[in-house]
C-alpha cells in the first residue's frame, strides 16, 4: 500500500495520498517501495529498506479538499457521472491539437512506433473492459497485435514477451496491487511502459517509463463512472498516434477521427439531459429479476461494462 508524508507547519502527517492529506496540506513526499519513515514535530526522516537514511523528493501537489464535496448531488456517483463532459473534454485538450486536427501526445515516443511487434494491456475491473475496447483501436488503427489479460492472472502467467513490445497498464488509483505486479513482470520481459491512470504521482506512474494521465479529478465513487470515459479518451489518442506514427494510419482518417472525438463531451452532455427519462425506464426495470445486455464489435466490453454497473 501507498504511504505518502505531509509537510505542515511544526506538525506533519502520514496518509494513503495526496487526497487523503488534502484537508491539512498539499507539500507531500512518497515513499518508495521499502522505505520507512521517522516522523519528527518539525521534519522527516527517510530510511530505505536497508535502513540507509535517503533523500526523497518533496512535491507540491494540486490536491484540495474542495475537490471532494459532492455539493448538491445526493452522491459522488452522480456528481462524478455529471461531471464527465467536463473531464472528458479536458482530457481530449490534453492530447489533441483541436485547431490542426491532429492528435498531439504530450511526451515523445521513447521508441521507433514502426518497430514495435505488439501491444500488450493489461488492468482490473472496469479498467479492464476499458483495455478490451482499446484492443479494437488499437489493431484497426495502429495495425497492431494486442494481447490483454486480467492483471491478476497475467502476473501469475509467466508469459514470454518479445523485447521492445509496448505494455500499457491501465489503473484508476495508480496503486492496483494486481496491475503493480504485472507492470513489474513486463518490465522484467524488457517492455516499455506505459500506464494511464488517474493519479500522476502514484506508484504504478512512479514506475512507468510513460505516464498518460487522465485529467477526471478526484473519483471517490466506488464504482467507475468519469475515471473510465476518460480512459477510453486517452486510450483512443493513443492508438490514433500509433496509427500515424507507424504509417498505417493517413492524415485524412486522422482528421476525422478526432473531429469524432472532439464532438464526444457535447454528446454524453445530451445524454445527460435525458435523466428524466433515463430515470423513468431503471423505475420500470427496478424489479427486473435478469437483465442481458448484448454488444458487438468495441460494444461487446461496453455490454460487460454495463453488465458489471447493474450488478
Amino acid at each position: 500500500s501507498p504511504l505518502a508524508v505531509g509537510w505542515g507547519e511544526g506538525q506533519m502527517y502520514l496518509g494513503s495520498d495526496a487526497l487523503a492529506l488534502a484537508p491539512f496540506t498539499q507539500d507531500v513526499t512518497y515513499l518508495d517501495e521499502g522505505d520507512w519513515v521517522v516522523l519528527h514535530r518539525s521534519g522527516a526522516e527517510f530510511h530505505d529498506a536497508s535502513g540507509a537514511v535517503v533523500e526523497r523528493p518533496r512535491i507540491r501537489t494540486q490536491a484540495s479538499a474542495f475537490l471532494v464535496d459532492k455539493g448538491e448531488h445526493r452522491h459522488f456517483m452522480a456528481k462524478e457521472i455529471h461531471e464527465q463532459p467536463e473531464v472528458v473534454g479536458r482530457t481530449l485538450a490534453h492530447y489533441l491539437d483541436m485547431s490542426g486536427g491532429k492528435v498531439a501526445l504530450p511526451f515523445a515516443l521513447p521508441f521507433d512506433a514502426k518497430k514495435l511487434n505488439r501491444v500488450t494491456l493489461t488492468a482490473c475491473g472496469t479498467a479492464y473492459y476499458a483495455g478490451l475496447i482499446a484492443r479494437y483501436w488499437f489493431e484497426r488503427f495502429a495495425r497492431l497485435p494486442v494481447d490483454i489479460d486480467v492483471a491478476s492472472e497475467f502476473r501469475y502467467r509467466e508469459a514470454p514477451m518479445q523485447g521492445d513490445g509496448l505494455a500499457i497498464v491501465i489503473s484508476q488509483s495508480g496503486e492496483t496491487a494486481d496491475t503493480l505486479a504485472s507492470l513489474r513482470y513486463a518490465k522484467g520481459e524488457g517492455q516499455h511502459i506505459l500506464s494511464v491512470v488517474n493519479v500522476p504521482t502514484s506508484t504504478i506512474a512512479r514506475e512507468s517509463e510513460l505516464v498518460a494521465p487522465t485529467l477526471a479529478g478526484p473519483e471517490i465513487g466506488v464504482a467507475s463512472t468519469k475515471a473510465f470515459t476518460c480512459q477510453l479518451s486517452v486510450l483512443a489518442c493513443l492508438a490514433i498516434a500509433l496509427g500515424r506514427a507507424r504509417g498505417v494510419l493517413s492524415a485524412d482518417d486522422e482528421a476525422r477521427l478526432v473531429g469524432e472525438l472532439i464532438a464526444v463531451p457535447g454528446l454524453i452532455a445530451d445524454a445527460l439531459k435525458q435523466e428524466g427519462e433515463i430515470e423513468t425506464i431503471a423505475h420500470s426495470l427496478a424489479h427486473t429479476k435478469s437483465a442481458l445486455y448484448l454488444g458487438r464489435g468495441g460494444s461487446f466490453p461496453l455490454a460487460l461494462e454495463g453488465a458489471l454497473k447493474l450488478k
